[in-house]
C-alpha cells in the first residue's frame, strides 16, 4: 500500500522583547525571509482507495490508470490497493485528513464509508467510482450510462445469431449498473427477435466459472455471449473462441484472444469522466449527486464500442448491422429513446 506522506508545517519565529527594572530591551524584527513571504497555493493532491491489486489487469489496474490520468490535470497521486470493507472508512479519513482535495473509491461500495466520513471534510470531494448515489454537498458517484450501450449489445447480439439465442454472463447481480447492462441486453435482444438466457456467477475474478457459464448457455444453443466481469472476462471469451461464437468483451486485450469473433467491446473512458469533474472541483465546485455519462450527456459519453484503437466493429459485423447499432446511438443522444431496466429485466435465467 502506498500512501503520500502528510506535509509537515514548520513553526514560525516570533520576537520577543524582555522587559527588566533596569532597562527595557526592544527587538528589532529581521528581514523576511523565503519563509515568511506568502506561499504559492498548495498543490491539488488527489487518491484512490481500490478493493484489489493493481496488478489484476482487469478492474483494479483500471483503478489505478484513472489516478495517474489526473496528473496532467495538475493533481499529486497516491493510491492504496488491498482496501477491506472493515477499513474503508479509516482508509478514507486518513486521506482526507492528509489534505487531499479527491478521494476516490474504486466502487459503489465506498460510498457508505464516504457519507460517514465527509461531513468532518466539507472541502474534500468524495467520488465513488462506478456507484450509483450521492450525499450532498461533496459525496458523489460517476458512472457511465450502462443501459443504453448494454441495450446496444442486445441489438448487436440478436442481428449477429443464427439461432435467435444470445446469452449475457455477470457477477454482482443486484448492483445497479449490473441491472442496468444486463437488462438492457435483454430487453434489446428481446425487441429484436433473440430469445435471452442470463446467468451470474460468483466471482467477477473467476475466468474458469464465466468460462464454464459461456459453456452452458452454449450447448444450450446460443451463439452469440456478452458479459460485464473483471478478469473472469477472458474466461468467456475463451470460451466463445473454443466453440467458434461471437461475443463482446469489455477492451482490446479479448479482442486479441479472439479477433474473427469478437463483434465489439465496450471501452469504458474513466480518465474522461473523473478528469471533467476533477477540473471543476480545482476550480472550487463540489457535487454531490450521482453524475451519469451516457450518449446524451453532452462532453463525454463515458464509454464507447470500439473493437480496436480505430474500429467500432470487427470484420464479422455487417454493415448494415454496424450502422443499426449507431443509428440506436443517435436515438439515445437525441432522446428519442429511452431504457429503465428493471431487476425483473436483469434476472437470472430466460
Amino acid at each position: 500500500m502506498t500512501r503520500m506522506p502528510s506535509r509537515r508545517r514548520l513553526p514560525t519565529a516570533s520576537a520577543i522583547c524582555m522587559l527588566s527594572t533596569a532597562f527595557a530591551c526592544a527587538l528589532v524584527a529581521a528581514p523576511a525571509t523565503a519563509a515568511d513571504k506568502p506561499q504559492d497555493k498548495p498543490q491539488d493532491k488527489a487518491a484512490i482507495l481500490l478493493p484489489g491489486s493493481i496488478n489484476d489487469q482487469s478492474w483494479n489496474a483500471l483503478g489505478y490508470s484513472i489516478i495517474k490520468s489526473l496528473e496532467p490535470h495538475g493533481f499529486k497521486t497516491a493510491y492504496s490497493e488491498n482496501v477491506a470493507d472493515a477499513d474503508e472508512a479509516e482508509a478514507v479519513r486518513d486521506y482526507a485528513s492528509q489534505g487531499y482535495t479527491i478521494v476516490l473509491g474504486h466502487s459503489g461500495r465506498f460510498v457508505s464509508a464516504m457519507e460517514e466520513v465527509a461531513p468532518d471534510f466539507p472541502k474534500t470531494q468524495f467520488i465513488a467510482v462506478s456507484g450509483n448515489e450521492g450525499a450532498e454537498p461533496n459525496v458523489m458517484s460517476i458512472d457511465y450510462n450502462n443501459a443504453q450501450f448494454g441495450c446496444q449489445l442486445g441489438l448487436l447480439a440478436a442481428r449477429m445469431s443464427k439461432t435467435h439465442k444470445v446469452g449475457g454472463i455477470y457477477g454482482l447481480q443486484g448492483v445497479p449498473n449490473i441491472t442496468a447492462q444486463a437488462g438492457a441486453f435483454r430487453l434489446c435482444a428481446t425487441k429484436a427477435g433473440a430469445k435471452v438466457t442470463i446467468l451470474y456467477i460468483k466471482d467477477m475474478e473467476d475466468a474458469a466459472q464465466a468460462k464454464e457459464a459461456a459453456f452452458s448457455l452454449i450447448s444450450n444453443g446460443a451463439d452469440v455471449l456478452t458479459g460485464k466481469l473483471n478478469a473472469a472476462e477472458a474466461g468467456l471469451v475463451e470460451a466463445a473462441k473454443e466453440k467458434k461464437v461471437y461475443v463482446t468483451g469489455r477492451g482490446f486485450d479479448q479482442t486479441a484472444i479472439a479477433p474473427d469473433l469478437v463483434l465489439t467491446n465496450i471501452v469504458e473512458d474513466w480518465p474522461s469522466m473523473i478528469g471533467s469533474t476533477a477540473d471543476q472541483v480545482k476550480a472550487g465546485k463540489l457535487f454531490g449527486t450521482f453524475v451519469q455519462y451516457g450518449y446524451d450527456s453532452g462532453k463525454t459519453t463515458g464509454a464507447s464500442l470500439k473493437y480496436s484503437a480505430d474500429k467500432a466493429f470487427g470484420p464479422a459485423v455487417p454493415e448494415a448491422v454496424a450502422k443499426d447499432v449507431e443509428a440506436m446511438a443517435a436515438d439515445f443522444a437525441s432522446g428519442k429513446l429511452k431504457i429503465t431496466p428493471t431487476e425483473n429485466d436483469a434476472r437470472s435465467g430466460s
